[in-house]
């Protein structure tokens, strides 16, 4: 499941990085929570939460199913 991820993260690290931002996977949790760092301008954006569930979140799990939820770690 890991590369699957990891596939699922590289596909919209692009769209991250054209906003000065970028994601780096912390940790999938046995209970298949990923554990998720944004950086640069998105981890100070108004728009963070936005981000996170409409657009990574939202993303991984129609890319790797059996996901179940995303969280920001700091």
């Amino acid at each position: 499941m890991k590369e699957k991820v990891l596939e699922a993260i590289n596909s919209i690290r692009p769209y991250l990085q054209s906003d000065d931002g970028d994601i780096e996977l912390i940790e999938i949790t046995e209970d298949a929570i990923v554990k998720i760092r944004l950086t640069g301008a998105c981890a100070v954006c108004p728009m963070f939460l936005m981000t996170l569930r409409a657009g990574v979140e939202r993303s991984l799990m129609r890319q790797v199913p059996c996901i179940k939820r995303v969280e920001a770690v700091n």
